[in-house]
């Protein structure tokens, strides 16, 4: 039996929000940060069905007025936090029959890092309530959504980082992992990123912070072309990795001005986290001057999509971006 992991831009049932609440890390910026999301899930109810983990329906469903009944689903569920790509569902589809599995793999708060107790039970939780009509399996591996990317054609991108650090899944080898990723995702070869990094990231380069894949044989990544960055090093080696994968085209991303927190820590702002849905791209934007030029980049690398900017400079105050609060479900599933 072999499975594929479907690539972000294909057809969607629902894409995934877990929304944030008093008792996460977002209570000192509620104000802030509650807004960013209601624009999130308002926009892509445009698209498809919303489906939003919350703490309360009712003031939830409150706050999101302005989305018709049939494009939002709302399930109470705790969590200790709001980072629905790296502890949701992950879909894979088996190529003999099309039957879809969603894996529930295990979030451990980015190796151990922070408490992940509750998100690490959502999926699981989603199931029993009937939300997936998809079977659900154990994924087997302390593995986030954010780490991986998908081609949906053979081919899987990651970082080293990531998925050796010792506190994930210190039992396998990289190439034990490569082979057990190769199984569970049906792929034939795995793009293995050694270098890339962003300052003020939690979660040990996720790949989908540093490059992503458009189509089949297209990648957007982050360049930084400043030498006096403390980025540039790692990212020009980064970058040269990537051009060694010949049979991709590559796009680089502007490199956004430096953003700080209020005690002058450098946030993780990365135009890669952009989110794919039903005919559209959602471009994470900063404030800053490179913004224009991200969406007319993604206008180029998308042309049958709309492109939609949103304000994600609330999010990166906790480390994460657009993609990072997002899941999406193929067709089928939700």
């Amino acid at each position: 039996m072999k499975y594929r992991l479907p690539a972000e831009w294909e057809p969607q049932s629902a894409v995934q929000l877990t929304f944030p609440h008093a008792d996460t890390d977002w209570a000192a910026v509620m104000d802030q940060v509650l807004p960013c999301f209601i624009e999130i899930a308002e926009t892509i109810a445009r698209f498809e069905k919303v489906l939003v983990v919350c703490k309360d329906v009712a003031a939830t469903r409150k706050l999101l007025s302005n989305i018709p009944d049939d494009r939002l689903i709302l399930v109470e569920c705790d969590s200790n936090d709001t980072w629905a790509r790296d502890h949701g569902g992950i879909t894979v589809e088996n190529e003999s029959n099309g039957t879809q599995v969603v894996l529930d793999f295990v979030f451990n708060g980015w190796g151990l890092k922070f408490p992940a107790n509750k998100d690490n039970l959502i999926t699981s939780t989603l199931h029993k309530k009937g939300v997936f009509n998809a079977m659900l399996l154990p994924g087997g591996l302390a593995l986030e959504g954010g780490a991986i990317e998908s081609n949906g054609a053979g081919v899987l991108m990651s970082t080293t980082e990531c998925m050796l650090s010792p506190n994930r899944n210190p039992h396998l080898s990289q190439g034990a992992l490569e082979s057990l990723l190769k199984v569970l995702f049906g792929v034939e070869r795995i793009i293995w990123l050694h270098h890339g990094y962003l300052a003020g990231d939690d979660t040990d380069s996720h790949i989908d912070t540093l490059a992503r894949f458009c189509n089949t044989n297209t990648i957007a990544y982050v360049r930084c072309t400043d030498p006096n960055d403390e980025h540039f090093d790692a990212l020009q080696k980064m970058e040269a990795e990537l051009k060694k994968e010949a049979d991709m085209q590559l796009v680089p991303l502007p490199w956004p001005d430096a953003c700080y927190d209020e005690d002058g820590h450098r946030l993780p702002a990365t135009y890669a986290n952009f989110l794919i849905i039903n005919g559209a791209v959602l471009v994470p934007t900063y404030n800053v001057p490179q913004d224009e030029a991200a969406l007319t980049i993604f206008k180029d690398i998308f042309p049958a999509h709309e492109i939609i900017g949103i304000n994600c400079s609330p999010l990166i105050l906790q480390h994460g971006s657009l993609h990072c609060v997002t899941m999406q479900y193929p067709v089928g599933v939700v």
